[in-house]
């Protein structure tokens, strides 16, 4: 008997530390600001995220001086490996048990609508800056997300709008076959049929594909003028590579990146990726500003910034400014303050979040240089035209946000 009082006591002791210790628990979360970066640190899409959207995370973090609301800023990291289930669980754990207020970058747009699905339904910030789907902030939107640097929207009126303005009227795409890819066809696609010209096909090619001949020989038997490359990142440069190798480009047909990052032209180099139009939201020698951060990104990670991971930079410090001026990292408050402020960096100029949470900004059309025209490392751009925010973002009232009335 004395043994079952013990026991029951030893119980009860057991149950009351673990009360105790839920609220040590909160307080221990509340002692910073959490930031997490879900990122591809491993794959295809590691040049474009990857440790270096930590460093330029990182950066915004230390440039806003470390702290904020009294409490110092904490950034963590995780690699969601291109796989939606994965980066959901991530995004749930940090959200419910690690005290996490703003999620970064994604550079998957499949894993960035799952993770949007589950900020939604904790009312948690989500800023992506790697993922492109215009999905993100049309059918699919949240008033808890923000789309911060580019989308398949802008890509296709500008890249894909200039290259049918230069006689590229017959397209066949090479499409990533998930989520980014299809929406990248589709909105490349509308512009090409809306300006008088013809899509012939579309192969797609599973994600982290190492061999593209069988979609290349499709793609160069369609007879297409124009061949639209529809994906990103370590595929963008094996289908390039690739498609020199098959002699595609001396034979007349045209290569149309439709995302190329700088870290792609690097890969591929000059001599093969002279010519090619590309759009960027940031290029790191486009002015003195960009030239200052990207020295010290250069110091830090290697290579010089792609334009999503300064997109990371400008979406970090324009969330601590609006936590900072609201006073809570209340996740309804804080969207509502990054609203109402102007963005503005070394990346974003005058930038404005609209209520489906797209940043309306302005757009670089950009052609790559000759190897004769490049004066050093990583010269690889010439100017064809700064592209208004408003004309490379979807009309509010066309994407289909819930969000958005009348």
């Amino acid at each position: 008997m004395k043994r079952r009082v013990r026991s029951l006591v030893l119980g009860a002791t057991i149950g009351l530390a673990g009360i105790v210790g839920l609220p040590q628990l909160a307080n221990a979360a509340d002692d910073a600001v959490k930031i997490g970066v879900l990122t591809d640190m491993s794959s295809l899409y590691a040049d474009i995220g990857g440790k270096g959207a930590v460093a330029a995370a990182q950066m915004a973090i230390d440039d806003f001086g470390g702290t904020v609301l009294g409490k110092k800023i904490e950034l963590i990291s995780a690699d969601h490996q291109n796989k939606p289930d994965v980066g959901a669980s991530i995004a749930r754990r940090w959200y419910d048990t690690e005290g996490v207020t703003m999620i970064l970058d994604i550079p998957n747009s499949g894993v960035a609508l799952s993770v949007e699905n589950v900020s939604r339904d904790k009312h948690k910030i989500l800023i992506v800056s790697g993922g492109g789907s215009s999905d993100i902030t049309g059918k699919n939107c949240s008033a808890y997300t923000a789309h911060w640097t580019y989308d398949t929207y802008a890509l296709a009126h500008s890249t894909g709008s200039a290259v049918v303005k230069a006689g590229g009227n017959s397209w066949y795409f090479l499409t990533a076959d998930y989520a980014f890819g299809h929406a990248l066809e589709r909105d490349t696609a509308a512009v090409v049929t809306a300006s008088g010209g013809k899509v012939l096909g579309e192969a797609a090619a599973p994600l982290n594909t190492a061999d593209f001949s069988s979609f290349l020989l499709q793609a160069q038997a369609s007879k297409a003028k124009v061949i639209g490359l529809a994906n990103a990142g370590g595929d963008t440069i094996n289908s390039i590579k690739q498609a020199s190798e098959f002699g595609i480009t001396k034979g007349g047909q045209q290569l149309a990146g439709l995302l190329v990052f700088i870290t792609d032209i690097h890969g591929v180099g000059l001599k093969t990726a002279q010519g090619m139009y590309l759009t960027e939201a940031f290029y790191w020698d486009a002015n003195d500003q960009t030239r200052a951060f990207s020295k010290r990104f250069m110091a830090k990670v290697g290579h010089e910034p792609a334009m999503t991971q300064a997109g990371d930079y400008s979406a970090t410090l324009h969330y601590l400014k609006a936590v900072k001026a609201v006073g809570s990292t209340d996740p309804d408050k804080v969207m509502a303050k990054m609203r109402e402020m102007p963005v503005n960096d070394m990346a974003t100029h005058n930038g404005k979040l609209r209520i489906d949470g797209r940043l309306v900004r302005d757009m670089y059309l950009y052609q790559v240089k000759t190897p004769a025209e490049s004066k050093g490392p990583w010269d690889y751009y010439k100017l064809i035209r700064t592209i208004p925010g408003d004309e490379v973002t979807r009309p509010l009232n066309q994407g289909g946000c819930p969000l958005v009335k009348g």
